[in-house]
């Protein structure tokens, strides 16, 4: 055994194999081994979750909704309300805002579905025998050849959406049992959110526990400030496409499933990236079988303009300020989501990377140290 100097009075031992074993290449295995252990944890943790999805996925939405409500509910007590008064009205006024939005896309689904189904027939006959008779001489085998290729690859390429929505109940039963179990707790974070927070904190060791808390809290105001602000751009995404329609349609002479299509585009406005294509690939198909192939243009112009108002307006003045993360991990974010847990990993990766990012963030600048919390007290305390 031999001894290298480090600095000034102070040596360690070094193995003979050590030294010659540059020192740079030791610095990198002794990163390497603790980024494989790291890796290996979060591997672990994603298959748990994509295995317990029946139940991750409505504790999310939950915690999402909690998110939202929980600022309700402190401002009616603020103004004299009692809890559980505050609570019932924000989970009752949730039921009722969900079943409204989803009556009215039924309602209206079944009114103008017959008709536009039949100008989809029509309008697949009439392009079917322009190509027949146009120059490139097609056949009626070689038609029906295109499609069955185009059906596989849509199949294909889809396969993340169609098992994305397994994953939110492969029969009526985890569904309902999904959206009871989101409901319930819902309920009860609004209720006890804070109780179960402290146990939380309450698990790490005492001298963790004041970096804890803090990170805790500032992911959870950066994922309140995220929840209205995806609120607010899904809703004017919504109005800026669903006016349009309607005004196209009073143009043309009428645009079926105009508020389905609205509805549709402020779910679709959740998922970044993905929803705003299809949701707008649906309203420029709808133009194009109901109205002709120059409305449908119009319909685009009109989704690509309000895309481009989100995308350059919106997103930078105001969600930037809200998640401050980079679009490019945005869109990172949504396509590992989507590959690993479908509809529902896109829809929850920019969250949990926004959260993620401001706990990240509070912990590296340590500042539970120079803004402590008052209300620790409670949790630092021996249980």
């Amino acid at each position: 055994m031999r001894f290298k100097n480090l600095s000034v009075g102070t040596r360690r031992s070094v193995s003979a194999d050590e030294e010659f074993v540059p020192v740079p290449m030791r610095i990198a295995g002794a990163w390497s081994w603790r980024i494989l252990v790291l890796a290996g944890a979060i591997a672990l943790i994603i298959y748990l979750v994509i295995q317990l999805r029946l139940v991750v996925v409505p504790l999310l939405v939950a915690v999402l909704l909690a998110a939202l409500l929980v600022p309700f509910v402190q401002f009616v007590r603020r103004h004299g309300w009692p809890k559980w008064l505050g609570v019932a009205v924000a989970e009752l006024g949730l039921i009722g805002i969900v079943t409204g939005l989803v009556y009215l896309i039924v309602t209206q689904i079944l009114r103008g579905f017959p008709e536009l189904s039949d100008r989809s027939i029509s309008f697949f006959e009439d392009v079917k025998q322009l190509l027949l008779t146009s120059p490139l001489h097609l056949t009626e085998d070689q038609l029906a050849e295109y499609l069955k290729q185009t059906w596989a690859s849509i199949q294909k390429d889809s396969g993340w959406l169609l098992s994305g929505a397994l994953q939110f109940g492969s029969s009526f039963g985890h569904l309902l049992a999904g959206i009871l179990l989101t409901l319930f707790a819902t309920l009860f974070l609004l209720i006890d959110g804070d109780k179960i927070w402290a146990w939380i904190v309450g698990l790490f060791p005492k001298k963790a526990r004041a970096a804890v808390n803090g990170a805790g809290k500032a992911g959870w105001v950066t994922l309140s400030d995220f929840v209205r602000v995806q609120i607010f751009v899904a809703f004017i995404d919504a109005l800026g496409i669903g006016l349009g329609a309607w005004i196209l349609g009073l143009i043309f002479g009428g645009f079926p499933l105009v508020v389905p299509i609205a509805i549709a585009v402020f779910l679709g406005s959740f998922i970044p990236v993905v929803g705003a294509v299809l949701t707008g690939a649906i309203a420029v198909f709808v133009a194009l079988v109901y109205l002709g192939p120059w409305q449908a243009l119009i319909m685009l112009g009109i989704v690509l303009l309000v895309q481009q108002i989100e995308g350059h307006v919106l997103q930078p003045l105001v969600m930037g300020n809200a998640v401050k993360v980079h679009p490019l991990a945005v869109v990172l974010a949504v396509a590992a989501g989507g590959f690993l847990a479908g509809i529902s990993g896109a829809l929850f990766a920019v969250p949990l990377v926004a959260t993620l990012n401001a706990m990240i963030g509070y912990t590296a600048r340590r500042r539970w140290e120079t803004e402590p919390d008052p209300s620790l007290e409670d949790v630092l305390r021996d249980k």
